[in-house]
């Protein structure tokens, strides 16, 4: 990511941003282009998407969003994870900003996995409705699934090739091959 280097409010953000073709990301006043993402990590955000659209199906209660929707916390941050989920129905009274999410995917990139299972990770908690964040490698097949306990504390679940992948907030179990389907 390439920060501009000067800051810029959230107000500002949101009309630049409105009239973009290019997204960019807002965190605490600087505003980061997104790079254009590799073909596996297309692929792998596709092919959740995909289960998760067979999963929920016609659901009324949940809606799925990919990379091209945005995630806000009272304009510290907004953010475009490869997938999420949100059920609450004050998410849907904007169709560019969601606030709510249920789930958060991100497809870790060499570039960006740092800041996505650290700072990111800090930002997306201060979320009361995240029960759940989940990273994807595109190197090996792995999935790292943070989850909201009761008491509020987050708890890690790591799967690797073989397992099955329990997204345990929108009750989906899927296999990691089919979340690495078409992958090279």
């Amino acid at each position: 990511m390439i920060a501009v280097p000067h800051y810029i409010s959230p107000q500002d953000y949101l009309d630049i941003e409105g009239q973009s073709p290019i997204r960019h990301e807002y965190r605490r006043g600087l505003v980061y282009a997104m790079a254009g993402g590799t073909d596996n990590h297309d692929r792998i955000a596709l092919n959740l998407l995909t289960l998760i659209n067979l999963h929920l199906g016609d659901s009324r209660d949940c809606r799925f969003y990919s990379g091209n929707v945005k995630v806000n916390y009272k304009d510290e941050y907004y953010y475009y994870p490869d997938a999420f989920v949100t059920c609450d129905p004050r998410d849907r009274q904007d169709r560019y900003l969601k606030r709510y999410p249920k789930m958060i995917v991100e497809v870790l990139s060499p570039s960006t996995a740092v800041f996505d299972q650290g700072e990111k990770f800090k930002d997306y908690q201060q979320l009361e409705t995240l029960e759940e964040y989940v990273l994807i490698t595109q190197e090996s097949q792995g999935v790292e699934c943070r989850r909201r306990n009761a008491t509020g504390t987050w708890e890690t679940m790591i799967y690797e090739k073989d397992d099955p992948v329990i997204l345990q907030s929108i009750n989906l179990k899927l296999a990691m091959a089919d979340l690495y389907r078409g992958i090279d």
